[in-house]
């Protein structure tokens, strides 16, 4: 069973966080949340979670996927963390999936893993002229290789289905998309 990695941040976007963590649980993936600092962390309209765990607790742990939820200040808070460039990179490294949505993007773009990549993020949260060899999308889900992103709230759960694509094949993302009676 594939385990991925879902850091969040004070900050986060609930939306994306719970509706990614939910969707890979229904489709048997592990999922570990990791807070930056206290276990307990506040969303962007105030939700409250308790975290899996702490990102100093598995800051040495290999992942299959790691994904970062979006969100202001969230992604900012992502993006000034040391801890969560180091993962992202030896994530990288050893050729494992890596997504990103809404704003968190930038994080990636930030660690260099959007250099000549296709990428989507919430208008805005990717700057095209700091950008220059990242082709940017309007994509609600753009994959490019190993990476992959989303624009926002209203795409998390294509993110998510995305994901469980890409970790357990499609025949579990039909099974689990099936279950949501999203047609």
């Amino acid at each position: 069973m594939p385990t991925v990695l879902i850091p969040l941040a004070e900050g986060f976007e609930e939306l994306e966080a719970v509706t990614i963590v939910d969707l890979l649980r229904r489709a048997d993936i592990n999922v570990v949340t990791a807070s930056l600092g206290d276990e307990t962390v506040t969303g962007s309209r105030g939700t409250r979670v308790v975290a899996d765990t702490s990102v100093d607790e598995i800051l040495e742990q290999d992942f299959d996927m790691v994904v970062l939820p979006g969100g202001l200040p969230g992604a900012d808070h992502l993006d000034a963390d040391d801890r969560i460039h180091s993962i992202l990179q030896r994530t990288a490294d050893r050729d494992c999936p890596i997504g990103a949505i809404c704003a968190a993007p930038k994080v990636l773009a930030s660690a260099g893993l959007l250099d000549n990549k296709k990428a989507t993020a919430y208008p805005g949260a990717l700057d095209p002229q700091a950008l220059e060899t990242t082709q940017i999308t309007e994509a609600a889900v753009q994959q490019d290789g190993n990476i992959l992103t989303s624009r926002g709230p209203g795409t998390a759960m294509d993110f998510a289905l995305e994901i469980i694509t890409c970790l357990a094949g499609a025949q579990k993302r039909d099974e689990v998309e099936a279950a949501l009676l999203r047609s």
